[in-house]
């Protein structure tokens, strides 16, 4: 890759990856919706595949994440950490804490696990991620964003040391591998599935896709030759790990039940991973031939959290106007129509709420000045 080109860019590798999780995640909130009208088998068959297609969500926005943040701030220490915390609260903790307010008191029927009815169980609630059944993503996204001078130490620790980026790479992914199966063991159907949900949502369970998007920025030459040399093989092996995952849902038989394909699996660890590099690959290819689609891309990412954080409020209000009255009739059309309105709407919002938030701003500005210099 282009060094410079890559650096001076606005657009890069994390931005695919939070466009592509964006959108795939949306189709997840739909089918698991659909899915709760108990559709005849064919159509949960077509729901399961589906869900399994688009199940790499969160590991590649944490992938994303981490490796734009490592483009923009790896320069950075403990000493930047005030102002880099101040730009996160604006740009990640005050969308989330208005939306998970709305879910509270707009829609608190999305809640889960238990719902509030007390302030305690309310205070909860809004920090657990059981708001909605799609925040549990930001109470351990928001944790890698706490927790970012840790990879801005490993991005000074790695630094043009091929020996120490493969030694990392090796420990991670044995460590991670360990994670797994003790959560495959003890908490996949295991005796502390109920009482140990929670460790869905800790930074540990996705630590794996940070670790690597530090690195995929921190040695960006190297990773676009191993894909450029590794791209048939990943093509290949991810339709047998895809095959590989639908077998694993579908051998608890009907009906589906879409909390039998969690992220936290050997099966799905691989295949996120897999999609992960065939997106970076596409963004790359992109990158490198200056593509029309750099700018859609870039302004896409810009608004894809928020997109993310409104898509179930969206779904809850289209599902009610058209989408439960539509799915008796032909489930694979409701989908089909409530995902693409979910979509527009979700990214219509985030940016229209943008322009209102950044004028009200600025009239308070202006407003303070004005009082001051009277």
């Amino acid at each position: 890759m282009n060094i410079k080109k890559d650096t001076t860019s606005p657009t890069d590798i994390g931005d695919y990856m939070k466009v592509f999780a964006c959108t795939a995640v949306m189709m997840q909130t739909v089918l698991s919706l659909v899915l709760t009208t108990n559709p005849a088998f064919n159509y949960q068959t077509a729901i399961g595949i589906i869900y399994n297609l688009v199940k790499f969500t969160a590991p590649a926005f944490i992938f994303g994440i981490l490796y734009t943040t490592t483009r923009t701030t790896n320069q950075n220490t403990l000493h930047n950490y005030g102002g880099y915390l101040k730009k996160q609260w604006s740009a990640l903790f005050v969308p989330t804490i208005w939306w998970t307010l709305a879910y509270l008191l707009i829609f608190p029927n999305v809640q889960q696990v238990n719902k509030f009815n007390s302030i305690g169980t309310f205070a909860w609630n809004f920090v657990n991620g059981n708001a909605a059944p799609h925040l549990w993503y930001n109470t351990m996204m928001l944790q890698f964003i706490i927790l970012m001078p840790f990879f801005w130490a490993l991005a000074h620790w790695v630094k043009n040391n091929s020996l120490r980026a493969i030694l990392t790479i090796i420990i991670t992914t044995i460590l991670f591998s360990a994670w797994i199966i003790f959560y495959d063991l003890e908490v996949f159907h295991g005796i502390h599935q109920t009482d140990w949900y929670l460790l869905d949502r800790i930074f540990i369970s996705f630590v794996i896709y940070g670790i690597f998007g530090v690195l995929a920025w921190m040695f960006r030459k190297q990773f676009e030759k191993f894909l450029k040399k590794a791209f048939p093989i990943l093509s290949i092996l991810i339709l047998g790990i895809f095959y590989w995952t639908n077998k694993e849902l579908f051998a608890f038989g009907y009906p589906i039940n879409l909390g039998n394909a969690p992220y936290y699996k050997p099966s799905m660890t691989i295949y996120a991973l897999l999609v992960i590099g065939l997106v970076a690959t596409l963004a790359i290819h992109h990158i490198n031939n200056n593509s029309k689609a750099l700018p859609v891309f870039h302004f896409l990412a810009t608004y894809a959290y928020r997109a993310y954080l409104s898509n179930v409020f969206w779904l809850q209000i289209i599902w009610r106007l058209i989408g439960k009255n539509l799915v008796p009739i032909n489930p694979i059309l409701t989908i089909i129509i409530c995902y693409l309105l979910t979509w527009v709407l979700s990214f219509a919002s985030a940016y229209y709420f943008h322009l209102i938030w950044t004028k009200c701003k600025d009239f308070m500005v202006r407003k303070r000045v004005q009082s001051t210099t009277e």
